[in-house]
């Protein structure tokens, strides 16, 4: 199966991480980082788990593509 254009191919809910753009994929991250809360909150327990799914997979595909990202020392809480 086969997105929209024909190109892309799709998994079970949405379009293989591997095959998106990094820009699509950023846009995929984003868009479930703004509707994490409102999930959590208000969502059937389908829709929450297809939320934990999907958020894995495109943040697995984005540590895959970036291991070595930059990581901002203000962030660490302790030192690893």
């Amino acid at each position: 199966m086969t997105d929209a254009r024909g190109d892309a191919p799709l998994m079970e809910n949405g379009i293989d991480p591997a095959s998106l753009s990094d820009e699509d994929l950023y846009r995929e991250l984003g868009s479930l980082y703004r509707t994490r809360l409102h999930t959590l909150r208000h969502g059937p327990d389908a829709a929450l788990n297809n939320h934990f799914k999907r958020t894995a997979e495109l943040e697995t595909e984005y540590i895959t593509r970036y291991p070595g990202r930059e990581v901002d020392p203000d962030r660490l809480t302790q030192d690893f």
